[in-house]
């Protein structure tokens, strides 16, 4: 079953190749979507895709790349986006 879900990643993740790295992972896992920085200093994800490999992504969004510091992170679930891509801005 398709889903998606909007996170709110906070703590450490701008300036640490946190989106890029995102992306890759978004594509490994075949989802769509956007990871966006924020003026607040978190990131904004959205991922959609199979339910299975959402929830991965969610679990990866959790530890981010190495250089990163997550202080926890706010999903939910959110209506069905067509998106056939995943981009980072």
């Amino acid at each position: 079953m398709k889903v998606c879900y909007l996170a709110k990643v906070n703590g450490v993740v701008q300036g640490v190749y946190f989106r890029a790295e995102a992306q890759i992972q978004a594509i490994d896992l075949s989802l769509s979507g956007y990871a966006h920085n924020q003026e607040d200093g978190t990131l904004e994800v959205l991922v959609c895709g199979e339910e299975s490999n959402v929830l991965q992504m969610l679990d990866w969004l959790e530890e981010g790349p190495s250089d990163a510091d997550v202080d926890y992170i706010e999903a939910e679930q959110v209506p069905i986006k067509d998106l056939n891509h995943f981009s980072i801005g």
